[in-house]
């Protein structure tokens, strides 16, 4: 599997749903840099379940546990390594599942991929239980920028009607938008190592994320040149543009406005009405319906793992321009 991302900054995540803990390895990481451990419990508990209506009923503290890479909370320069363990699993709710993919999940192709030996409980290492060391390797680098005068913010602007959806044991989805500023001039490498293209790769790699798009996205379809072009001026000596559409970014490289980057996150694949599936075993069609603990939304615990990843790529970019 391809679990790691980054190139002078590396990061690697590993261990699955079910497994007996889930954790991240980070390499490249600047020496010398002290990180508020107490900030990095904070920026996870807000992907942690409990905060929103729509949340599964699965309890995780999500202590990371660190194992290398720090000496007096002061990274060393060695791999900085953490685990998480997983405490509150039921892998007897997928029991049931093991020959019958979930509609929306990855369990069919990764069945196929692997021979049917791979774990499909609770997603496995598809799951979005791996986005929690995602979070943990993200609230570091975002420690590191925010030093470095860079800061991340990310909002959900588009949800679908929590309640309802929950009360019929469907789901739904939304976007959220992530923001970066004081970014310098200049940042990526043109054509394929651009900032777009290395943010949209990780980006993808967020489970239920189904579309990427930076400033005006796809509405600068429907714009006219004269629109969609946004102009220099000169503010208090710096060179600036007095709108945005193209989202900080232009031929991959920064240009010093806010970065704008939005997300697509499809509805929760996990829900209770019934389905359509299959055996795989008796290749015969089924019903289906899912059990067990799932989020009938998962767009705001979304919203801190698209600013960690956003962190990861910043952090991986400042410190091969460094």
């Amino acid at each position: 599997m391809a679990s790691s991302f980054g190139e002078r900054v590396k990061i690697t995540v590993f261990g699955q749903s079910h497994s007996a803990a889930i954790g991240a390895v980070i390499d490249g990481l600047p020496a010398g840099e002290t990180l508020d451990i107490q900030a990095i419990s904070d920026f996870m508990a807000r992907r942690a379940p409990g905060r929103n209506p729509g949340d599964t009923a699965r309890r995780e503290p999500d202590i990371p546990r660190i194992l290398s890479g720090l000496v007096n909370d002061t990274t060393c320069g060695a791999p900085l390594c953490a685990v998480i363990e997983n405490t509150d699993t039921r892998s007897q709710d997928y029991d049931a599942l093991r020959d019958i993919p979930r509609p929306g999940h990855a369990d069919f192709p990764i069945s196929v991929k692997h021979g049917g030996y791979a774990d499909k409980r609770g997603g496995g290492h598809t799951s979005g239980r791996l986005t929690a060391p995602l979070c943990f390797a993200g609230a570091i680098c975002a420690q590191i920028l925010e030093k470095r005068g860079i800061e991340i913010c990310a909002i959900a602007t588009k949800t679908g009607d929590i309640e309802t959806a929950k009360a019929v044991g469907d789901s739904v989805g939304g976007i959220v938008e992530c923001t970066a500023t004081g970014l310098p001039v200049g940042l990526g490498e043109p054509m394929f190592g651009g900032v777009e293209n290395r943010l949209a790769a990780a980006l993808f790699g967020i489970p239920a994320v189904r579309g990427v798009e930076f400033g005006a996205g796809f509405a600068a379809a429907d714009m006219q040149g004269s629109q969609n072009n946004d102009a220099y001026f000169v503010q208090n000596g710096e060179i600036r543009t007095r709108t945005n559409h193209h989202g900080g970014v232009l031929g991959g490289l920064t240009t010093g406005m806010p970065l704008v980057v939005r997300v697509a996150i499809k509805p929760t694949p996990s829900i209770s009405r019934q389905q359509e599936s299959v055996d795989l075993v008796a290749r015969e069609s089924v019903e289906l319906r899912i059990g067990g603990r799932h989020d009938a939304c998962i767009v705001p615990r979304a919203v801190p793992v698209v600013e960690a990843v956003v962190a990861c790529v910043l952090l991986d970019l400042m410190e091969i321009e460094r």
